[in-house]
């Protein structure tokens, strides 16, 4: 485990920003940058970290534990389904393969929970028996572990995300049924080998999602991440049952600690300037990522080198841009 005191000293050496990069088609989004070469693309893992629709604070190490938490599992996996990953030339960075996106995340939940108004525990509080077209039993509450696990997709749309059942996914036209079918199957398996990886760590994967698409081969593929903090809900399996036979919440390595700052000390929507986020808090922050990359793939973190990041960028990513 990394010591606050490294951290504490990277916490200017973060990557805010990819422009610096003299690679083409720089597409940025909340966390992730990508790049697109024609024939593949260079996906860039930033040190952002977004709520609020806003850029809080930059955190030492965030975007190296999501893109090799990610990488870990896309070796993990590729027994289930081909992954999109041709390369990673750096801890940030993942090369791969461009694919037809199926406009479909595929949210796959283990455990009924969640606070949002789309959450399927807010959901069934209010009344829903049938999320997604999956028939739940009366009786259930929060934090209980599905029988079986459920897939609960949502369409993906600029504005917001919109629940949608497997049948209606068919009925639309989205996807075909006997394609739909292979999709389901993929996902299932994927989070069963999340699930039992999580389980061999100490811990419990809750939810998440996957995404998939196409290949120029017409392979299905999986793509985008997988099994990261940022993607994933993850509980300690230890005191689960305890807690849960408590009526209490499951605990975990949380990291909403940094929101609930903001949400103290400003109005995070609405406020032109937001204050800078506490040096402690940002290092406490990065040093919870690492640890959930600890535990999540059972391996010790290790940081590349003192080399400033962006040096570290160009340098691991100069083949590519002399192409």
């Amino acid at each position: 485990m990394i010591s606050h005191d490294i951290i504490k000293s990277n916490l200017g050496n973060c990557l805010a920003d990819t422009s610096f990069l003299d690679l083409p088609n720089l597409r940025k989004g909340k966390v992730r940058d990508s790049f697109d070469l024609g024939d593949r693309l260079v996906l860039i893992t930033t040190d952002r970290q977004s709520a609020f629709d806003r850029i809080l604070a930059e955190v030492p190490f965030k975007g190296q534990v999501l893109n090799q938490v990610s990488a870990f599992f896309f070796e993990q996996t590729r027994d289930i389904v081909p992954n999109h990953v041709l390369d990673i030339p750096d801890p940030n960075v993942t090369v791969a393969r461009k694919c037809t996106v199926f406009p479909i995340e595929f949210v796959m939940r283990g455990y009924i929970t969640g606070s949002t108004s789309t959450s399927a525990w807010t959901q069934y509080a209010g009344g829903a028996r049938n999320i997604c077209g999956n028939v739940l039993p009366d009786g259930m509450v929060k934090n209980q572990k599905f029988e079986k696990p459920i897939l609960t997709p949502t369409t993906k749309a600029e504005d917001h995300d919109e629940s949608i059942s497997a049948e209606e996914v068919v009925s639309r036209g989205i996807i075909d049924a006997e394609t739909w079918d292979k999709l389901a199957d993929i996902v299932f398996k994927l989070f069963a080998r999340g699930s039992e990886i999580a389980a061999r760590n100490g811990l419990i994967l809750v939810d998440t999602k996957y995404e998939l698409g196409i290949d120029e081969a017409g392979a299905i593929t999986l793509i985008d991440e997988i099994h990261t903090p940022d993607s994933s809900r993850y509980w300690i399996a230890d005191s689960y049952e305890r807690r849960f036979a408590a009526g209490k919440e499951p605990e975990n390595i949380d990291k909403e600690f940094l929101r609930l700052w903001f949400r103290e000390h400003c109005d995070p929507y609405n406020d032109p300037e937001l204050p800078e986020a506490p040096p402690e808090l940002v290092t406490e922050l990065s040093s919870r990522y690492i640890r959930l990359y600890e535990m999540i793939t059972g391996r010790e973190f290790e940081r590349e080198g003192d080399m400033p990041i962006q040096e570290r960028l160009k340098q691991n990513l100069s083949s590519l841009a002399a192409r």
